[in-house]
C-alpha cells in the first residue's frame, strides 16, 4: 500500500492543484512555509528583497520579518501577497498590483489559502505568476495532515529582465543546464523540483497527499457551506449587542465589497474578525484583548450561533458600545493605533475605492 501511495499521491495532487489554480505545474511540500521559503529564494538572492505587507497570517510575518533577516535580502525582486489579507480582510487588487510588478520585471506571488484552491480566487488567471497554499487549512481541512504547495503560473519570463540568473545562467548541479532554456516557462516548477526540493528536502508525505486528495473531493461543496456560514455569522455579530465591531469582506459597508463581488462570485472567504471587549488604552500600549478571530466550520449555522452566544452569556460580556462611522475604517483605526504600531502597513486598496 505504501508503495501504491508514493507512487502516484503526491504527483496527481501536484497536478490537480495545477489544474485548479490555472498553472502550468505544481511542487507539493511539508508545509506552506516550506513552499514559501522555496519560492523566495528562487526569486531573491542575497542583496535583494521582495516587497510584501505586514498583514499577514502570523507565520508568515514573523518568517519574513524575522527569519529572511539572516540572508540580507535587499533589491526587489517579488511581490508577495494573501488573496484575503489576515487579520484584516482586505482583498487587494491583484490585476492592478501584477501590472505594476512587471512592468518593473518582478513576479507577483500570492498565498491563496483563503482562496480556497482555487474555488473563490485563482490569482493566476487575475495576473499573478506563482501561487502558494496551506493545503493543511480548506484543502484538508479535516485535521489529519500538514502540508503547502507552490504552483507555477507559466507566464513569467524569467530571461527578459537579467534579473534573475539563477534561471538563465548554467547551473552548477546540472552540469551546466540553463533552466529557462531547457523549461521555458515551466522553468519554475522544474527549478523548485530539481534545486530546493533536492537540497533542502521539504517534500510533502505521500500518505498526506493522499489524504489532501480526499479534500478535494469536496472543495467545492465545503467551500460554499463556510462562505454562508461565515456571512451570516458576520451579520449576527454586527447586530448582537456585546459585539464592538466585525470584519468581512462580504458585509455591504466593507471598502472592498464591490471589489470582492467581482473578483469572488462565490463568496467572501470562511474566516472573519471580531471584537468583544474594547479598550482603547490597552490597544494603544500593544495590547489586543478584543480581537478574535474565527475560521467557520461545516457546523450548522444555528449551532454556531448558539456555541458563541453560550460562550457570551458564561463570561458575562454586557453590550459593547458600538464604533461610530464606517465600521471598516473605525476597525482599523484600532489596528493601526495598536499591536502593529509603526510596523502596520495597509494593503493596497483596489483601483476606484
Amino acid at each position: 500500500m505504501g508503495t501504491c501511495i508514493r507512487a502516484w499521491a503526491t504527483p496527481v495532487f501536484e497536478q490537480r492543484m495545477s489544474m485548479l489554480e490555472g498553472g502550468v505545474g505544481a511542487v507539493a511540500t511539508a508545509s506552506v512555509h516550506a513552499a514559501q521559503f522555496m519560492v523566495i529564494t528562487n526569486c531573491c538572492s542575497p542583496g535583494q528583497n521582495f516587497v510584501s505587507t505586514s498583514w499577514l497570517y502570523g507565520g508568515t510575518y514573523n518568517q519574513f520579518r524575522v527569519y529572511m533577516k539572516k540572508f540580507n535580502i535587499d533589491n526587489t525582486r517579488a511581490v508577495y501577497i494573501e488573496t484575503i489579507s489576515n487579520p484584516k480582510h482586505s482583498v487587494p487588487d491583484i490585476a492592478a498590483i501584477s501590472a505594476v510588478a512587471h512592468k518593473h520585471g518582478i513576479p507577483v506571488i500570492v498565498d491563496n489559502t483563503f482562496g480556497m484552491g482555487g474555488y473563490l480566487s485563482r490569482p493566476l488567471v487575475l495576473g499573478a505568476d506563482i501561487v502558494t497554499h496551506s493545503c493543511t487549512k480548506r484543502i484538508g481541512r479535516h485535521g489529519t495532515s500538514m502540508g503547502g504547495i507552490v504552483i507555477d503560473g507559466g507566464h513569467f519570463d524569467w530571461s527578459t529582465s537579467g534579473k534573475f540568473p539563477g534561471f538563465t545562467e548554467p547551473a552548477d548541479g546540472y552540469h551546466g543546464m540553463r533552466f529557462w532554456e531547457t523549461y521555458g516557462y515551466k522553468a519554475l516548477s522544474a527549478k523548485l523540483r530539481m534545486d530546493s526540493m533536492r537540497d533542502l528536502g521539504p517534500c510533502m508525505s505521500p500518505f498526506n497527499a493522499w489524504l489532501f486528495l480526499q479534500g478535494l473531493e469536496t472543495l467545492a461543496l465545503r467551500g460554499k457551506r463556510h462562505c454562508e456560514s461565515t456571512l451570516a455569522l458576520a451579520e449576527w455579530f454586527e447586530a448582537h449587542p456585546s459585539v464592538n465591531w466585525v470584519l468581512y469582506p462580504r458585509l455591504r459597508w466593507h471598502s472592498h465589497y464591490e471589489h470582492v463581488k467581482e473578483v469572488m462570485p462565490n463568496g467572501g472567504g470562511g474566516v472573519l474578525t471580531f471584537g468583544v471587549l474594547p479598550d482603547e488604552e490597552k490597544i494603544k500600549g500593544g495590547v489586543t484583548p478584543d480581537l478574535i478571530r474565527v475560521s467557520v466550520g461545516l457546523e450548522d449555522f444555528e449551532d454556531i450561533k448558539h456555541d458563541f452566544e453560550q460562550a457570551f452569556v458564561a463570561v458575562g460580556l454586557k453590550p459593547a458600545v458600538k464604533l461610530n462611522g464606517d465600521p471598516f475604517n473605525q476597525a482599523m483605526s484600532l489596528f493601526n493605533d495598536g499591536f502593529m504600531k509603526d510596523l502596520g502597513t495597509a494593503a493596497p486598496k483596489p483601483v476606484g475605492n
